[in-house]
């Protein structure tokens, strides 16, 4: 007996293309009701916002084959099958290694991810073509135990004045959970490591501004109830959701661009699978001009520099990175302070 299968219609640069969905009636968000047809539909929707926000960028896929109450795993290296205008590119691991990765190009080649059963997609926060070197200044707010998105989009606004002042113009969109992405264009002048240091400078001129909202230590045990600048999604291999990518929560959220005058008030459980189509095509994309006028870190390098020479140094990276020069050890506080 014929398995049950679908085919989609795609439009694109590369003309239409034929994408096959098997098992379209597969639910994937049992709660929310959303099929697997569902999901490739959205994805066909929201194909030019979403290939103008993550493509020519390497990409992992967070798959998940029997829904999101199921196991899940990554694909970093392009699954086995793939069509032929779907290409990849090799990147360089913090380990040293080297591996492919894949690269979308076009709304079909989203379709045809979500026909593996990919339901996040993770960009580098650099080109395909230039992976050494991010063109985007990325910072993740995160807010802790006794926080919410709320006390997050405060933050976010203080960061958005910080990144200002430094020469960046920043955009912002829900994390598709309870956080927040400031986002902003950079020059692909630097290495990741340098814009890591960048970051770091942004996020120490938050907690400065906000000491009783904002924290970035890297240890959990000593963040309290305040909202997290997490400075190491700035690193090499480390990738957030991007633009228009559904999450694997209940309710199909997604991580949604959003205009500055949103944000407050913003409920990020309104944005999800079946509500964002609708949006885009009445309000437009938020991040449709985001890589207009990419920005320089210079001004942050130089807050970095300051911080140095005052004392603040090196911050703790994660625990799959070799140790790195300046690193502080990397030892829980209350353990070291046991030992």
């Amino acid at each position: 007996m014929a398995s049950e299968a679908t085919t989609i219609q795609v439009d694109g640069p590369g003309g239409i293309r034929e994408i096959r969905v098997s098992s379209p009636s597969r639910v994937l968000w049992p709660d929310a009701g959303i099929t697997k047809l569902r999901l490739a539909e959205y994805m066909v929707v929201v194909g030019e916002a979403f290939v103008r926000a993550n493509g020519d960028r390497p990409v992992s896929l967070q798959r998940f084959p029997a829904g999101v109450g199921g196991e899940e795993f990554f694909s970093k290296n392009p699954p086995k099958g793939a069509p032929e205008f779907v290409r990849s590119v090799p990147v360089v691991y913090p380990s040293g290694r080297s591996h492919p990765q894949l690269v979308i190009d076009e709304p079909a080649a989203a379709v045809w991810a979500v026909q593996m059963n990919t339901i996040t997609f993770h960009p580098w926060a650099s080109r395909a073509e230039h992976s050494d070197n991010p063109d985007q200044f990325r910072i993740d707010l995160d807010p802790q135990p006794g926080t919410d998105f709320g006390d997050a989009a405060r933050v976010a606004v203080e960061l958005r004045s910080v990144m200002a002042e430094a020469g960046l113009t920043a955009f912002v969109k829900t994390s598709g959970n309870r956080g927040i992405h400031v986002f902003a264009p950079i020059r692909a002048e630097h290495e990741f490591l340098v814009v890591r240091h960048a970051v770091i400078a942004a996020a120490r001129e938050v907690e400065r501004r906000m000491p009783g909202a904002v924290t970035t230590s890297w240890w959990k045990e000593e963040r309290g109830e305040k909202v997290f600048v997490d400075f190491n999604q700035a690193n090499r291999d480390r990738t957030m959701a991007g633009a228009y990518s559904p999450r694997p929560l209940p309710h199909a959220p997604v991580s949604t661009p959003l205009e500055w005058t949103e944000l407050e008030g913003a409920d990020p459980r309104e944005f999800t699978i079946l509500t964002v189509p609708a949006r885009l095509e009445v309000n437009g994309d938020p991040w449709e001009h985001f890589a207009d006028e990419p920005g320089d870190i210079a001004t942050l390098l130089e807050w970095w520099d300051r911080d140095l020479a005052d004392g603040l140094g090196e911050l703790p990276f994660p625990p799959d990175f070799p140790k790195m020069p300046g690193e502080p050890p990397r030892v829980q506080p209350s353990r070291a302070k046991k030992s």
